[in-house]
């Protein structure tokens, strides 16, 4: 039999979507393929390149590494969101380029490499997670995200992931705690849930929102240190939910929730849910005791005025959120927003999103004084030969939020839980001992 040539990857986007490239591993490991995340050796003549297409940004890193791949004369095979946004477009620009996977067509990866010209995207993105064949981990660590979803319900006036991905898929819980204690048993000590929405899991297999069912499921796997929820969506963001997050033990008091802006003109044309967030960051506050709240915001949403962005700026002020990111309004074709007048010129924008970004680095060094000489639970990442230790609080989730700095003669492990208390602070990390 001849010997199979190894894969090179390259992959851009979110979690959900480095999944995507971890069961599209799972498929060619299957069939005797190896892989390599040094796509630039000699010896790989083959690239899988998993695109993302959020935001015009993340577009163009996608595109610069597809130019520098052909530079190179790689075999590409082009995967992910920009194959699903553009389809038939690319082919036209990049004839170098004749193998193409849709974000709803992965598990044909196999058919892709092994075809000089093979091409599988889904007019109308109809997702299925794959069950039946196991995630080939390229993220090695302490935490692992676990996908309970995939698709969207809402369409929300900016947002091109239900063009993208389709309408909103729940895995069912027996397939997801099964995975959730896989991942437990090679030694993985956090979970992270993630989907397009989280607080929307289960509507379409049973009817109702099953999130909190699916936290007391995960809370009950014996080797599971923590379970991290991301991406909630407020509108099913009940008051179950808000007691399973309270009383399960290895539930952390952390909430990802987008909540995008505060005024409720702006939120209307945004199609997003209009909400008084004042109450409901308050109830969540009462509710689940000594949570940690991360959010993200849009500024220079078309029609922004100078009062709605003031009014942003206050609810930011006021509330006080643990974490909040702030991005700029971008324009992204067959949304919603394409169409909407005025756009915001890309210097207000740029001054409103500074000024947001200011705000939160004070509010966020203000909260962290409050841990200094306080004892806080942290999950061990790295340990280096010189002694030091670097963690995560619970508080932070991985790649977005800050880390704890450890100084220790305790003998520590990767994925372990302990208390560390806390001697110095920055905005963003937390210096502290064991």
């Amino acid at each position: 039999m001849a010997k199979k040539e190894t894969i090179g990857i390259i992959q851009f986007g979110c979690a959900k979507n480095l999944i995507d490239m971890e069961l599209m591993l799972g498929f060619l490991v299957k069939a005797g393929y190896k892989y390599s995340l040094d796509y630039e050796d000699k010896n790989i003549k083959t690239v899988i390149i998993n695109t993302c297409s959020f935001i015009q940004d993340a577009e163009k890193e996608s595109i610069q590494a597809i130019m520098e791949m052909i530079s190179q004369g790689k075999r590409i095979i082009l995967t992910g969101c920009l194959v699903q946004k553009y389809k038939e477009e690319l082919k036209e620009l990049l004839p170098e380029i004749t193998n193409y996977i849709g974000t709803c067509d992965y598990d044909k990866i196999v058919e892709a490499i092994e075809n000089k010209n093979f091409s599988s995207i889904k007019k109308t993105p109809d997702y299925e997670y794959c069950e039946n064949i196991k995630r080939e981990q390229i993220t090695v660590g302490s935490s692992s995200y676990l996908k309970i979803a995939e698709g969207c319900y809402y369409n929300c006036g900016y947002c091109v992931i239900p063009q993208l991905r389709g309408k909103y898929k729940s895995r069912t819980i027996e397939n997801i705690v099964s995975e959730a204690q896989e991942l437990a048993n090679k030694g993985v000590s956090e979970i992270i849930l993630i989907a397009q929405d989280t607080t929307s899991y289960g509507l379409d297999l049973y009817k109702k929102p099953m999130l909190p069912e699916l936290l007391r499921e995960l809370n009950k796997i014996e080797n599971l240190n923590w379970i991290r929820v991301m991406y909630a969506y407020p509108t099913n963001f009940n008051d179950e939910l808000m007691e399973a997050i309270n009383s399960l033990d290895k539930v952390v008091k952390y909430i990802d929730i987008p909540l995008q802006h505060s005024n409720l003109d702006v939120l209307k044309r945004m199609k997003r849910p209009s909400i008084d967030y004042r109450k409901f960051i308050k109830k969540l506050r009462q509710k689940i005791k000594n949570v940690s709240i991360r959010t993200t915001f849009i500024v220079g949403y078309p029609g922004e005025t100078e009062e709605e962005f003031q009014d942003l700026y206050d609810f930011i002020k006021d509330t006080k959120f643990d974490k909040a990111g702030v991005f700029a309004y971008s324009r992204e074709k067959n949304t919603y927003a394409y169409g909407l007048k005025p756009q915001i010129k890309a210097t207000i924008k740029k001054q409103r999103k500074n000024a947001l970004m200011k705000l939160q680095k004070n509010i966020s060094l203000e909260i962290n004084k409050k841990y200094i000489n306080k004892k806080i639970q942290c999950i061990i990442e790295e340990i280096h030969s010189n002694g030091d230790v670097i963690a995560r609080s619970y508080k932070d989730a991985p790649e977005v939020d800050g880390l704890v700095y450890i100084k220790t003669e305790e003998y520590l492990t990767p994925g372990e839980i302990v208390e560390v208390t806390i001697k110095k602070v920055t905005h963003y990390d937390m210096y502290g001992i064991v």
